[in-house]
């Protein structure tokens, strides 16, 4: 295939799985020889979570206002401008890896501005908002090929939508995740205050209902009457959804359990963290803890099991989708007391020294390069669909 101009369109520069997503693979189609460049809405002072190899074009969000559904309009609203009134460049590919940069597309493409575009689907949310569910919808209905990442999603696509997605994978970075010490490891560790004797178990994407972090905090609170050493870290939750309630009853519950609250304390919730400090703190953690209600892959599953470390998944899709039994700590995601039994096993009786080869496994399965090479078949499919010549 010869080289190609590809627009990879995210919904903001928060470390997220989508963005994450859409971050790497631009990279890896870079790193074959395309033109890439990665396009982001990003409200003023804020960046990408990290340097990218390939081109960034970052949108400017002035004075976003209103409720959510005033301020997902407005990111639409935002990348429509953009390419209506830039002096754009013009792509061979327009790829939205979202819902708001899917209707962004879904606009030009009615206004005749570009003939074709693909949106990847993560995962799909239920919104109390007509409008919201409706642009989410719309996002992948008006586009002209659909990926996604699980069996879960395709097959969810085609039983509600008809819409036959094509499968694609997702990847792990061995280089920056894998489970070599390195110098700032320690670092991290004093600076968050984490154990050096009892387990440090690792739950990544903050405070929020799919993450289902009620139930880990209930899970670690009933841990804690046979590890009293045990620390649990909560890390990460930069989103633009309103998880304010959800939020308002974890404090309640942890107010309610006593549980103490800090560096160095039980329970650490860090908030975001620098993108630096993600790989060292997989590296440190005893187990990952990932009882999901709702995920679109799990990107950090692989991360932890690259990184060395044991995980704790939900025993349904789309965990069983690409992991095999003994890859992780099996657990149902809605009995506190399977969470509270998975995350003491990981950390006491899982056979650690079988990780190596289930890291490299996973990593020969899904690496990015991998996935970029599955994606440039996808475009050339959608060329012979559209009858342009790009061979």
């Amino acid at each position: 295939m010869q080289k190609l101009k590809i627009a990879m369109l995210t919904h903001s520069v928060n470390p997220r799985g989508g963005v994450v997503h859409a971050l790497e693979l631009a990279e890896a189609l870079h790193d074959l020889g395309h033109d890439v460049s990665l396009i982001a809405p990003a409200e003023l002072g804020k960046d990408l979570f990290r340097p990218v190899r390939c081109k960034t074009v970052l949108i400017p969000l002035m004075g976003l206002a209103g409720d959510l559904v005033a301020t997902v309009g407005q990111r639409i609203q935002a990348y429509v401008d953009y390419f209506v009134h830039s002096n754009r460049e013009d792509y061979d590919i327009y790829h939205a890896q979202d819902a708001i940069s899917g209707c962004a597309l879904a606009e030009l493409k009615q206004a005749g501005m570009i003939r074709t575009f693909i949106r990847t689907v993560h995962h799909l949310d239920r919104f109390d908002d007509d409008r919201l569910n409706a642009w989410q919808t719309a996002s992948f209905l008006a586009a002209d090929y659909v990926l996604c990442v699980s069996r879960l999603w395709q097959d969810r696509l085609l039983q509600d939508y008809g819409i036959a997605a094509q499968l694609i994978n997702n990847g792990v970075d061995t280089r920056r995740f894998n489970p070599l010490p390195h110098a700032n490891d320690e670092a991290l560790r004093r600076l968050l205050g984490l154990n050096r004797g009892g387990p440090v178990f690792l739950a990544v994407g903050g405070v929020e209902r799919r993450k289902n972090t009620l139930r880990i905090c209930q899970a670690f609170r009933q841990l804690l009457r046979q590890r009293p050493d045990a620390q649990l870290v909560i890390a990460g939750g930069a989103s633009l959804l309103d998880h304010d309630d959800y939020r308002r009853r974890f404090a309640v519950e942890l107010a309610a359990s006593g549980i103490a609250d800090g560096p160095g304390q039980p329970l650490l919730v860090t908030g975001p963290l620098p993108d630096a400090d993600l790989p060292p703190l997989f590296r440190l953690a005893d187990a990952l803890v990932f009882p999901s209600l709702t995920e679109g892959f799990g990107l950090v599953v692989l991360e932890a099991i690259a990184s060395g470390t044991p995980v704790v998944v939900s025993d349904r899709p789309p965990f069983t989708g690409y992991l095999r039994r003994d890859d992780g700590v099996w657990c149902d995601p809605e009995r506190v007391d399977s969470i509270a039994g998975a995350m003491l096993a990981a950390a006491e009786t899982f056979p650690r020294s079988r990780l190596p080869a289930i890291a490299e496994r996973l990593a020969a399965e899904y690496s990015w390069q991998r996935s970029a090479q599955t994606h440039l078949n996808h475009y050339r499919s959608l060329f012979a669909t559209q009858g342009t010549a790009h061979a």
